[in-house]
């Protein structure tokens, strides 16, 4: 029946009065604010900058198939198969074995149930493709192989990217997978992104090893240039250290030199294997290496057994600033290319503001006056439930610190024209049951029931729609499928609670006239 018990009027008058609460905090300057939540605005209304960018894995394969080398021989050599002339071309792993032992060797990698899985899992079959070349068996990564491992590099590739800028104090920034190689980075208010660029594009692969000018170090010998690219040095391939032992850096002055370095403290396998490092080697140089080139190379003069050092480099504090922040967070997997580039001013991201909220204006007044002229009183509730629509869908928004882009705002202009729908639905189906019934008060009731199944079939088709358009589309598409969906749930709500509750609240007073509506 058309009826509200006190509890459930007290409850949706709540529910409003919460929800007008809310929304009305992004009214309110920061300091006047009456929680800390808000509706941010996205890259096309705030303006700012726009970076898109793909993962170079060429690097992470070798190193994969690298480490994978040393894993083939030490397995088969537990099993008297002898491996030879073992190595890695055009990213393939290509090795002999005696023809006898061929077909052992590629059952081992195309059988699941083999010994070789459990025991290094990375070589499953969906993984890797073993070819017979006659002379020599090739094995290469498979298409499921190079799905997996681009997937989970880019996945540490975000994570990394989030924490650098994070540590910068970037205002509210977006950063989303695109495909499985590439990383969209939106910085909403940041028109110079100059500094960002600069920390995204490094690597941060930080290794300590050995100047060595012999030929015949054990483990070999590499030419490395300085970071001025004028000097360069022979360093060791052995590496002492890496960045996976670091704790934590930050830059500091150092009052004996009265220079910005570099101070780290390693974790405590690190400073074990760093002191062990500078007890017997006192006297050589230690070349501090960050993506291939020498940071600097000091003397080591005493065992420094604390796992406390610092970086020297004729750093600027900012230049020290930077490394130290690029050490705490990590090395990338793989090197970052920036392959697309945009920035919105901030003139522009205002216009779009304003031809948004005039459009959303004027078609909420456009709605307002219809709406009025034809069904009178009960268009001037639904207008009231319109106007509520808008404070519970923008106070949801708030509580989740949703992003509002202009796409979002034709998703709240999309949602007023929903929520009307309904109500023409509910009152043309009221007209149809008063021509058979006389109690106005059952034929109100039948209106708002008998206009559910059509209401919520073009309610739940949109849902639908929008569910698909969030999952598969991308950024803009997204705003638009947010607001759009959960403008569909306060519609059904401001329909069949405050509507409602209007409607029954006049009707019961008015029951009597013969013309309500």
């Amino acid at each position: 029946m058309l009826y509200f018990s006190k509890l459930r009027i007290i409850l949706i008058s709540l529910i409003c009065i919460f929800f007008i609460f809310i929304a009305s905090n992004n009214l309110f300057s920061p300091n006047n604010r009456f929680i800390e939540k808000k509706i941010n605005l996205g890259l096309d209304l705030q303006g700012g900058s726009y970076l898109l960018l793909e993962i170079d894995n060429s690097p992470v394969i070798d190193q994969k198939l690298q480490n994978t080398t040393s894993l083939i021989k030490t397995f088969f050599k537990s099993k008297n198969i002898k491996i030879g002339n073992l190595n890695i071309k055009n990213q393939k792993i290509i090795f002999t074995v005696e023809d006898q032992f061929k077909k052992n060797v590629i059952d081992e990698f195309n059988d699941e149930n083999s010994e070789i899985n459990p025991y290094y899992p990375r070589f499953k079959s969906h993984k890797f493709d073993i070819k017979d070349l006659g002379n020599s068996l090739e094995l290469s990564f498979s298409n499921q192989g190079l799905v997996e491992l681009k997937t989970s590099s880019q996945d540490q590739a975000l994570e990394i990217v989030r924490r650098r800028i994070d540590e910068i104090g970037t205002n509210e920034p977006n950063i989303l997978k695109r495909g499985n190689d590439r990383i969209l980075v939106e910085l909403p208010g940041l028109d110079d992104p100059k500094r960002i660029k600069s920390l995204l594009g490094k690597t941060a692969n930080l290794t300590f090893r050995f100047v060595s000018n012999n030929n015949e170090d054990s483990f070999g010998v590499e030419k490395l240039k300085y970071e001025n690219d004028l000097d360069e040095d022979f360093v060791s391939k052995r590496i002492i250290l890496s960045g996976d032992n670091l704790l934590d850096a930050q830059p500091r002055m150092d009052n004996q030199t009265n220079e910005t370095v570099v101070s780290f403290t390693l974790d405590r396998v690190g400073a074990k294997r760093f002191g062990k490092a500078t007890s017997v080697n006192i006297g050589r140089q230690l070349a501090i290496v960050l993506d291939g080139k020498i940071i600097s190379a000091p003397v080591i003069r005493d065992t420094i057994p604390s796992g406390n050092g610092q970086i020297s480099g004729g750093f600027t504090f900012q230049s020290a600033t930077d490394l130290a922040l690029l050490l705490r967070s990590g090395a990338l997997p793989a090197p970052l290319e920036i392959i697309e580039e945009r920035t919105v001013g901030p003139d522009l991201g205002q216009d779009s503001i304003n031809a948004g909220m005039i459009a959303l204006i004027i078609g909420f007044l456009l709605v307002i006056v219809f709406i009025f002229i034809k069904y009178k009183i009960f268009g001037l509730i639904t207008n009231t439930a319109l106007v509520l629509n808008l404070f519970l869908l923008i106070g949801i928004l708030t509580i989740f610190e949703a992003t509002l882009t202009l796409p979002g705002i034709a998703g709240i202009i999309l949602t007023v024209g929903m929520a009307v729908d309904a109500n023409v639905l509910i009152f043309e189906r009221i007209k149809e049951e008063l021509k058979n019934e006389k109690n106005n008060l059952i034929a109100f009731d039948s209106g708002y029931t008998k206009s559910r199944t059509a209401i919520l079939d073009a309610n739940i088709t949109t849902l639908l729609a929008a569910i698909i358009l969030f999952f598969m589309g991308s950024g803009p598409i997204k705003g638009f499928s947010l607001t759009l969906g959960i403008g569909i749930f306060t519609t059904l709500f401001s329909v069949y609670f405050i509507a409602r509750l209007l409607t029954a609240l006049y009707v019961s007073k008015n029951k009597e006239k013969e013309e309500l509506i």
